[in-house]
């Protein structure tokens, strides 16, 4: 089964939705017409940084989400599941028929209002250290105006309060054994906690008016992890909630593992929500009757699959050089239509290919076979290639430092969960 999942805030960046604003040019229209401005300049070219002010940066990713899902119809299978984190939710609402477009661009642009209008609070993401960690932390310390706002990983939270709460217990959370970071994020109040409630209130009355549809296909609410039901005004109460109340990816991401998922494609500018999943499912993974389980030796390894290694190459050594580091986690089955690769594009990638297996191909070939996977099967029937197809030997893995906590940090930069900035940032203070 397979879920799509869309981003929230902290996603926004000058140049998103580049390749796709052209590509669905009425949907550009239908935004400037809800916003009153045109959402192209502001996505990419960012005039005066408005994408770092919550009341523009939530319109734009909601946007540009649509996008993508609009990109996704045409080149994608079809999703069993919808999830979004956080703002991300009402384009997974979107997508399984809620509400139309417009709608909710407009609930969006209301909620970004709400929230930005709430100040005097701050939020930091805190890496490393289990939930009872963190929790007993925050009461040893005597934190009680700070509270988790997004359990998005076994060992990855958020907290949300008062700058000056946040600032105190920076230090106290550095100290504590285990701990790869504890990092400030960049948005403009205390999200998802009980210093929202009045916007939440506010944002309630808002919904009280919209007429909700019922769900095509099942969306998983943040604050209950389990999905939406059938009634409309739960989805009202769970939306208003979902402002002042903690986003619970892991729930979230288990609940679907449960249900039969076992493919996740994120949509959007981004990755990040991929690597939380990564993360969120290997713990699940490892998590059953672990001490049980005897190590397995290394005759026992599985034999590498020749079709999965060369779907990894084309990612690594064709796409990647090309579009940058999207193509690592793309979709193996996803149209290259989605990447906007222009004829210039595919020549470019056919004399890639060309050199990294050794014969010639013809752009026809990378044009006509659209995906990783169908570009795999096509090369695989080939005699010429598919003794060039072998799996190469693993590169290099990162340096191991002695401080396990800088080698962790790098590896949370290099797999997208931390920025380079943060990830400096975090190094610094525990230097």
């Amino acid at each position: 089964m397979r879920c799509y999942v869309f981003p929230g805030q902290g996603t926004q960046k000058k140049g998103m939705g580049r390749s796709l604003f052209g590509r669905f040019p009425d949907l550009r229209r239908r935004a400037d017409r809800v916003l009153g401005y045109p959402i192209e300049e502001l996505c990419l070219e960012n005039p005066e940084r408005r994408l770092s002010d919550t009341a523009y940066a939530q319109p734009a990713i909601y946007v540009v989400n649509a996008l993508h899902w609009s990109a996704a119809q045409e080149d994608l299978p079809p999703a069993d599941f919808f999830a979004g984190h956080s703002l991300g939710e009402y384009s997974a609402l979107f997508a399984a028929g809620a509400f139309d477009f417009e709608t909710g661009l407009t609930l969006v642009r209301r909620r970004a209002e709400l929230m930005s209008e709430v100040s005097g609070g701050a939020m930091a993401a805190v890496v490393g250290l289990s939930e009872q960690t963190v929790q007993q932390t925050l009461e040893q310390h005597g934190a009680t105006g700070v509270v988790i706002a997004n359990y998005n990983a076994p060992e990855q939270f958020v907290l949300s309060g008062s700058r000056e709460e946040l600032a105190r217990i920076k230090p106290v959370f550095e100290q504590v054994e285990g701990v790869r970071g504890f990092v400030p994020v960049r948005v403009s109040g205390p999200f998802h906690a009980p210093a929202m409630a009045p916007a939440a209130d506010r944002f309630r009355s808002l919904l009280a008016s919209v007429e909700v549809g019922e769900l095509r296909t099942p969306v998983i609410s943040n604050v209950t992890g389990r999905p939406f039901g059938p009634d409309a005004q739960e989805v009202r109460d769970l939306l208003a909630d979902q402002i002042a109340r903690p986003v619970r990816w892991t729930d979230c991401i288990r609940y679907l593992r449960d249900a039969g998922v076992s493919a996740f494609t994120e949509l959007g500018e981004s990755k990040v929500l991929t690597s939380l999943i990564d993360r969120i499912t290997t713990a699940l993974d490892a998590a059953p009757d672990a001490e049980a389980k005897p190590a397995r030796q290394p005759e026992e390894e599985p034999a590498p699959d020749p079709r999965q290694a060369l779907i990894e190459r084309i990612k690594r050594e064709i796409l990647q050089p090309e579009i940058g580091d999207e193509a690592l986690a793309f979709d193996e089955d996803a149209s290259f239509r989605q990447l906007g690769l222009n004829s210039i594009i595919y020549v470019r990638l056919a004399r890639r290919a060309g050199t990294v297996l050794g014969v010639p191909i013809k752009p026809d070939v990378i044009f006509q076979h659209r995906s990783c996977a169908a570009l795999a099967d096509y090369l695989l029937t080939r005699d010429d290639i598919a003794g060039a197809a072998a799996p190469e030997a693993s590169p290099a893995p990162l340096r191991e430092y002695q401080d396990e906590r800088v080698t962790a940090l790098l590896r949370d930069c290099a797999n997208g969960t931390l920025t380079v900035d943060r990830t400096i940032e975090a190094i610094r203070a525990l230097a």
